[in-house]
């Protein structure tokens, strides 16, 4: 198949950097990492980072409780609006002082196709007041995602109000570019328990500790966005496609199927799982 993923990387397009990440599967040392291995050969093996951090913060807010063909014309309506060179200002114009001072329905309005635009426009502001008071604005929070301990970053990520461990993961990952950072979403959490590279009932924390301790930190960004993938095409909450054929799934030998019960037509969440 055709990768779908640009040369570069995702997260900042190829003036973000980023390059395709080498491997040997027959080198892997635990069975998640061989999972992300066969990931990589069915997707892409592309590294991350170097999105603007606050940019990042902002759109995987509204990615928050949605799809992404929802909150993408939502992220671009606000940099069209706010973002340098358009409604806000000149070129120089900086994103945190822009929607620091934006008034919030006209914000909510901007980015109504995400959802929750009320509750989402009032975390954005609050969140460029309190970035722009600490750290002055766009420059010093990417000095601050990029070059300070991740630990302390996501620590410090996790304070602020509405910025949940996979928000903080998303922006250490694409933005920070940082190694051995898993970010758990919905699929990851269904796909690891399901699949049994984590206990049945692990939370979506836990399942982030036990992906991170079993897959090498340089095949941790490509694993969570393949997986991801694999989750949208194959591995489906309510109908994987070993449901019906077991020889559909492309990973149907590193699978646990568990909560899937192909005699019956069953599925139900792994924490569910007889």
């Amino acid at each position: 198949m055709t990768d779908p993923e640009p040369t570069k990387n995702i997260s900042g397009g190829e003036s973000g950097g980023g390059s395709e990440a080498r491997f040997d599967p027959a080198t892997a040392g635990t069975r998640a990492e061989a999972v992300v291995d066969r990931l990589g050969e069915l997707y892409w093996t592309k590294t991350y980072g170097g999105q603007d951090a606050f940019e990042c913060l902002v759109r995987t807010i509204l990615s928050q409780n949605t799809s992404d063909t929802a909150s993408q014309p939502a992220h671009d309506a606000l940099m069209e609006r706010y973002g340098p060179g358009d409604g806000a200002g000149d070129v120089d114009t900086d994103l945190v002082d822009a929607l620091a001072d934006a008034d919030q329905q006209t914000l909510a309005e901007t980015i109504q196709p995400a959802g929750l635009y009320n509750q989402k426009s009032a975390r954005i502001v609050a969140l460029a007041d309190e970035i722009r008071e600490e750290f002055g604005g766009e420059a010093g929070f990417d000095a601050f995602v990029r070059d300070d301990d991740p630990d302390a970053v996501r620590d410090r990520l996790l304070e602020m109000n509405g910025v949940g461990p996979k928000t903080a993961d998303c922006v250490l990952l694409f933005a920070g570019g940082r190694g051995g950072v898993f970010p758990v979403d919905t699929h990851v959490h269904r796909i690891a328990r399901r699949m049994g590279l984590a206990p049945p009932d692990a939370d979506h924390e836990t399942v982030r500790e036990y992906i991170e301790r079993d897959v090498p930190a340089e095949k941790c960004g490509f694993g969570h966005t393949a997986m991801i993938q694999f989750g949208r095409e194959y591995c489906k909450a309510r109908k994987p496609a070993c449901l019906d054929d077991p020889e559909a799934c492309p990973l149907a030998d590193r699978c646990d199927q568990v909560g899937v019960y192909p005699a019956s037509g069953e599925v139900v969440d792994p924490s569910d799982a007889a």
